[in-house]
């Protein structure tokens, strides 16, 4: 009954707090966001049980018996409550009993790798963080665009994320949890829009100088034939993703703007996580050396190689 009451009054919250926020994790335009918000919520109020009575006390009682008022001298007679002591305790346990609960439930439902439940047919992006942009390829359809993301409303998104350079987090706001991408190796993350429009993604975890500029466009397409005119654009329009042309975009840049390829390599994905793996081994020494100096992030792995 506590936890449905608390349901209650985090929606009611959570309506007021829209009415002033736009855009953001309080704007949600998917369901994973949706009961991330919801989480977030009700959460905040458990917490404001305690954090509330505590500042209205301690103002109070600064005010109460601040100096230069001798009538409300502070001389208590008594050295123990069991009243005191009941409610300093129970609130407390009860609150993190009620926090557990909650936790326990969504972090198994809203787990990043967990699939989402759907009867639309889930589509694939595999997503590469590069200094400053973001590379999404599309391997079911055999293309793949820079900075902008699209997808049919009401269809949910499994992401394959990795990193060609330094650890950097992939993060749609308004569609909900962000994930870490990491070189040589392949996370997960599985998101879906309830409305269309665009959304802004973001880089989460500082990664040098372009960082600022290191955002894209997350679109939802009304409908899967807005979808496919998209996709037909980027095989119009695009030129061709493989290792040489990789090894160009690779290249740091800053501020970099959209750009489309019509066709992509076969395992460019795969190629991405691998291409680090075991270098030092296939390469003479001072050609690592010289791999290392000019390419920072494969700074760990070859240094785990060598032993040191």
């Amino acid at each position: 009954m506590l936890i449905r009451n608390l349901s209650k009054a985090a929606m009611l919250t959570s309506i007021l707090l829209m009415s002033g926020c736009e855009g953001g994790v309080l704007d949600p335009k998917g369901q994973i966001g949706i009961d991330e918000r919801y989480l977030i919520v009700v959460a905040t109020l458990l917490m404001l049980i305690v954090v509330i009575p505590v500042i209205f006390m301690t103002l109070f009682f600064a005010w109460k018996y601040r100096d230069g008022r001798e009538q409300e001298i502070y001389a208590p007679k008594w050295a123990h409550s069991k009243s005191i002591e009941i409610v300093v305790w129970l609130m407390p346990i009860v609150i993190v009993i009620i926090l557990g609960v909650i936790t326990w439930g969504s972090t198994h439902d809203l787990d990043p790798y967990k699939p989402l439940e759907h009867e639309a047919k889930p589509i694939t992006v595999e997503v590469v963080s590069l200094n400053w942009k973001w590379l999404f390829i599309y391997p079911e359809l055999g293309v793949a665009s820079v900075n902008e993301l699209a997808f049919p409303v009401n269809v949910p998104v499994n992401f394959k994320i990795t990193s060609d350079t330094a650890m950097n987090s992939f993060f749609i706001p308004q569609l909900g949890s962000q994930i870490y991408s990491m070189a040589g190796m392949a996370t997960q993350l599985h998101l879906i829009a309830n409305e269309p429009g665009s959304f802004d993604g973001i880089s989460a975890n500082y990664s040098g100088a372009g960082f600022a500029g290191m955002k894209f466009k997350a679109i939802a397409t009304p409908d899967a034939t807005s979808f496919d005119a998209w996709v037909a654009k980027l095989k119009r329009q695009g030129n061709k993703l493989d290792p040489q042309s990789y090894a160009e975009l690779a290249k740091p840049s800053e501020n970099n703007p959209v750009e489309y390829y019509g066709s992509v390599s076969n395992g460019m994905f795969d190629h991405v996580v691998m291409q680090y793996m075991h270098m030092s081994k296939a390469m003479p020494m001072d050609e690592a050396q010289h791999m290392e100096m000019s390419h920072p992030s494969i700074d760990a792995s070859l240094n785990n190689e060598k032993g040191e």
